[in-house]
């Protein structure tokens, strides 16, 4: 199991639903080698291309999910509404939780 202890207290500051840590260690795993570097272990908002990625590989690839781009463009858009306090420092790990945790799937991930 992948070592999420780095990343927890940011994502319960922001999760709704308390904290999943079977999830998150799942996430860490599946971004692997990329949290070693600054900036592929950090979201961009403000990169449409960034978000694109984000749509695609994570919500689409890894979630699976089926929604119109509009839906997912709205909750990437939400999760970096949530997360403006951390500037330009979004932590991917607790980016990709909290769109799981949008869209149900946090106890799948963590299965």
């Amino acid at each position: 199991m992948a070592d999420a202890s780095a990343y927890a207290e940011n994502i319960k500051k922001y999760a709704n639903g308390g904290y999943n840590q079977a999830a998150a260690e799942k996430i860490v795993g599946h971004l692997g080698i990329a949290l070693r570097n600054k900036d592929s272990s950090i979201v961009a908002c403000s990169d449409d291309g960034e978000l694109d990625r984000v749509r695609e590989k994570w919500c689409r690839g890894k979630l699976g999910l089926a929604e119109k781009q509009g839906e997912l463009d709205t909750a990437i858009k939400t999760i970096c509404d949530r997360m403006s306090a951390e500037g330009g420092q979004k932590s991917r790990v607790t980016f990709y939780y909290l769109l799981a945790e949008h869209f149900g799937k946090l106890a799948e991930l963590g299965s």
